[in-house]
């Protein structure tokens, strides 16, 4: 894969940063149709979007420092690396709660807008994966299978050796969450569910699909990376979530 896709005078466009602009481009006007469709204003979408990929990107950033802080003590110019170095579930959870700070400011009912915008976020993510593809990040185990990919000119996967495409795996499942979460997004009636939803299909995928991971210098936490660490306590959320919901939902009935 090729991250530098060209340069126009000093000017490189890189295929992960396309990508990630690309992603967010969609969510908006995805967020915005939907918005529409449900008979919900979609004048605060480009708000939340904006400054949700504001604090997500900071809370990935930090999240990733958190995972590497002997690293950061020894050298604290880390800290000043942008290039790479971030954590998703970060970035989810900074997204989710800037967001919330922009619907207090402009009360509005913050599950009714985070239930329109998941599904825009798993799009986002299936885009930022196809990045990922591009860089060579999030790269997966060595593997004679014969559905491989091999990288020759990557700075972060080892080039020449035959990986499992986990960032294609990814990008297929984020694809196929926000198609699905459009869909039962149709009948939902309850505030929350479709966020309660997100939060426990993409906790399930990712769990899985970090046993296929090669990039171990994300840290782990005992038998379980980091990332599946994360994931067990962001599904159970989401499960405690959908449950009191769904009791309140037979309460008001």
């Amino acid at each position: 894969m090729k991250n530098d896709l060209f340069t126009i005078g000093r000017f490189t466009v890189h295929g992960y940063g396309l990508m990630i602009a690309i992603g967010v481009i969609a969510a908006y006007f995805v967020g915005t149709r939907r918005a529409k469709k449900y008979n919900m204003d979609p004048e605060p979408v480009f708000d939340l979007v904006l400054i949700g990929v504001i604090g997500g990107f900071l809370c990935a950033k930090l999240l990733y420092l958190i995972t590497i802080f002997d690293q950061v003590i020894a050298n604290p110019r880390v800290i000043l690396d942008t290039a790479d170095g971030f954590v998703v579930y970060g970035g989810i959870i900074g997204g989710i709660f800037t967001g919330w700070l922009v619907c207090r400011i402009k009360k509005l009912h913050f599950l009714e807008y985070l239930d329109l915008l998941v599904p825009s976020i798993a799009l986002a993510q299936g885009f930022g994966r196809i990045g990922c593809l591009l860089a060579g990040c999030c790269y997966g185990k060595e593997t004679s299978c014969p559905l491989s990919i091999t990288f020759t000119d990557s700075s972060f996967a080892p080039n020449g050796v035959e990986l499992i495409p986990t960032q294609i795996y990814s990008s297929v499942l984020d694809f196929m969450h926000f198609a699905l979460l459009c869909v039962l997004a149709r009948r939902n009636k309850v505030p929350g569910r479709i966020s309660a939803f997100y939060l426990i299909f993409y906790s399930a995928g990712r769990f899985i699909l970090e046993y296929f991971r090669g990039d171990l210098i994300r840290g782990s936490v005992g038998v379980l990376s980091t990332s599946q660490f994360i994931a067990i306590f962001v599904g159970l959320f989401g499960a405690a979530m959908l449950w009191i919901l769904s009791r309140k939902k037979k309460e008001q009935e």
